[in-house]
């Protein structure tokens, strides 16, 4: 997806005539396996870092496209939010001190962004983590998205095959339900994506155990609990990346059809070929281009060809362990990309993610002659979303039936993973570092998500949802400059999260999102009753699709019963007969002191908060008048 010359206006013809390209591309992909034309007897790693943008106030900042001009320096990219940015590792030859350099080099790159993040007016900093706390929907719109034509190409192109809009529903402690009408939703998400080169004979059976490791590496890092303040998966980059491109109509549920991010359906039998051609016979085309390559006539002049159209094709299509072509010193190659490990905590910890899965690709096949034959695939992919949902906590199902929890295989599996290494070379210091890093990790149940919530749990009844989330991601991206590992770090203190004016610049801030509210058709004993019982002084009247429609406080309750009749009284009027309908609303980005002034203007005493018409908050005279109350004792106690 690198590929900026991509047609936001292809057509149908453009489309077959891409396709056509892709099969092209593929047979001669066939043909390079038949004359063993890929390179063999040498192993390289590389790695992809993804980074989150943040301002003073530690939300996203939208700056990628000034640091990046900062930059000028080819290792550092653009991602679809204008809040990330992605660095690219150098390949390095699996063995000696490769992930000592590996540490490094992620080191030195950050610090050189870190550099021009904070020259960047205003000054800018960056956050390694999977999901950053303080992302909210607003953030996801398309003023947001890299103005690059692939990026607006690949979100025409899966909102035609989409048809309706995305919906992200996710269940953990608490449960996330929220509509997107484009792909940004991809854009919550930062990972930490590793390459691990394989020879073209060996590559089906490397493929099955990567499949099968997963779910246990996984487990021992994730780093992406929190999405709009709601705790959700341990690692929901997951949940999120699925749902969020997911092109599938709703109307066809009962139809089994694979989403574009998946685990896959089943064990690779024989090479890549499969995976590339389930890619074709799975997935329309969603991007065009024009290409001119002729794969078999390079091939006739010795010359590997770039499979353009079929790697741009396999680049909109998300595998969680995804099968890559490329070529180094005009020799082509084969890698899988291990796409599931998240961004952060620190390099350290990444790289000792990276450490681990390396270790069990070696280890696991040099213990294990065909993976498949003790293992059902079902299993690896039910370990996978268990890892997912739960990290550390997860209960899997290993070889043979075997039923055991995540901590306990990670520990049986760390010393396979160190002879893994052992095998190839890896410097002894650095094996110890990287899986001492995992052990002590798995042995606390330390992970980045465990830290995150255990440090929410600790603050949320010291301060608002925001303060919280705001100190979060203050001390992560503190933290994260010492070079210790998460299990190392202290728990976030509200303190950290800075400034008290940018815990209520905006309205997003302190607004109430738990509500009770009425249909236009019901009782209005109903809305008297929730009031009482709640201790309301205003009620917020929907209709059928959730939109606003109207407002009711105690007062016209009041009136109404005090007017009435016995008979009336007695009567079953609704809510619509009382309800004012005329309202002044706000938006979650509407500031502080605009909310203030309105609310004064116009002599009210609430605002609804509202977003594409349906109703998302309240914020009342209590609410201002508990900020109020906090900024006072604190202006107090610091005098």
């Amino acid at each position: 997806m690198g590929d900026q010359e991509v047609h936001r206006d292809t057509d149908s013809r453009q489309l077959r005539m891409f396709m056509k390209h892709a099969l092209n591309d593929l047979r001669a992909l066939e043909k390079m396996l038949e004359d063993g034309m890929f390179e063999s007897g040498i192993r390289r790693i590389g790695a992809e870092q993804e980074v989150f943008l943040v301002d003073k106030t530690w939300h996203p900042a939208c700056v990628a496209s000034e640091i990046l001009e900062k930059l000028n320096d080819n290792y550092y990219t653009t991602e679809l939010g204008l809040f990330n940015l992605e660095f690219n590792l150098d390949p390095m030859v699996y063995g000696g001190n490769c992930l000592r350099r590996m540490e490094n080099q992620i080191n030195e790159l950050m610090d050189k962004l870190r550099i021009a993040a904070a020259e960047n007016k205003p000054k800018t900093e960056v956050t390694l983590v999977g999901i950053l706390p303080t992302l909210n929907k607003a953030h996801l719109t398309l003023d947001n998205m890299t103005p690059y034509p692939r990026y607006f190409a690949l979100n025409e192109a899966m909102n035609r095959l989409r048809g309706s809009a995305y919906q992200l529903q996710i269940r953990g402690k608490d449960e996330l339900i929220v509509r997107q009408d484009s792909i940004m939703g991809e854009a919550c998400n930062a990972s930490f994506q590793v390459h691990f080169q394989v020879g073209a004979d060996e590559f089906a059976k490397l493929y099955n155990v990567a499949q099968a490791i997963t779910g246990p590496v996984l487990a021992a890092a994730p780093n992406s609990p929190i999405l709009f303040g709601r705790r959700l998966w341990k690692e929901s980059r997951i949940a999120v990346f699925q749902q969020a491109i997911d092109t599938r109509n709703p109307s066809h549920q009962l139809r089994h059809k694979s989403p574009r991010v998946s685990f896959g359906e089943c064990w690779v039998r024989n090479s890549v070929v499969e995976l590339f051609r389930e890619d074709v016979s799975r997935f329309r085309a969603l991007l065009g281009k024009g290409l001119d390559e002729d794969p078999f006539a390079k091939l006739a002049q010795g010359i590997p060809p770039e499979l353009q159209a079929l790697r741009l094709h396999s680049g909109t299509i998300y595998r969680w362990n995804r099968a890559c072509y490329g070529i180094s010193d005009g020799k082509p190659h084969l890698r899988i990309e291990q796409r599931a490990l998240p961004s952060g905590p620190t390099p350290i910890d990444e790289v000792a993610n990276a450490a681990f899965f390396f270790g069990l690709m070696s280890g696991v096949s040099s213990e294990y002659e065909d993976i498949t034959k003790i293992m059902d695939f079902d299993d690896a992919k039910a370990n996978f979303l268990a890892a997912s949902r739960h990290g550390l906590d997860a209960q899997f199902t290993w070889l043979n039936g075997e039923r055991i929890t995540a901590q306990k295989l990670i520990q049986r599996l760390v010393p396979l993973a160190r002879e893994g290494l052992k095998s190839n070379n890896i410097d002894a210091e650095d094996i110890d570092r990287y899986l001492g890093v995992i052990e002590e990790r798995v042995s606390t149940g330390m992970t980045g998500a465990q830290w995150m919530l255990t440090s929410q749990s600790r603050l949320q009844k010291k301060g608002n949802r925001n303060q919280v989330l705001a100190a979060l991601t203050a001390a992560m991206t503190d933290r994260q400059k010492t070079g210790e590992p998460v299990h190392k770090w202290a728990l976030a203190e509200l303190s950290e999260a800075g400034a008290w004016k940018n815990n209520y610049m905006y309205v997003e801030n302190f607004m109430t999102t738990d509500l009770f509210s009425v249909h236009m058709d019901d009782l209005i004993d109903l809305a008297a009753n929730l009031m009482d019982w709640n201790r309301l002084h205003h009620i917020a009247v929907e209709d059928d699709e959730g939109r606003l429609t109207g407002l009711v406080s105690y007062r016209r309750i009041f009136r109404h019963y005090f007017r009435s009749s016995l008979e009336e009284k007695n009567s079953t009027t609704p809510i619509s007969s009382i309800m004012k309908e005329k309202i002044i609303t706000v938006t979650p980005e509407t500031t502080t002191i605009e909310a203030i002034e309105l609310m004064r203007q116009n002599e009210i005493p609430c605002l609804p908060v509202v977003k594409d018409d349906r109703l998302v908050g309240m914020v009342t005279e209590r609410d201002f008048m508990a900020v109020a109350g906090e900024l006072l004792e604190r202006k107090l106690r610091e005098e």
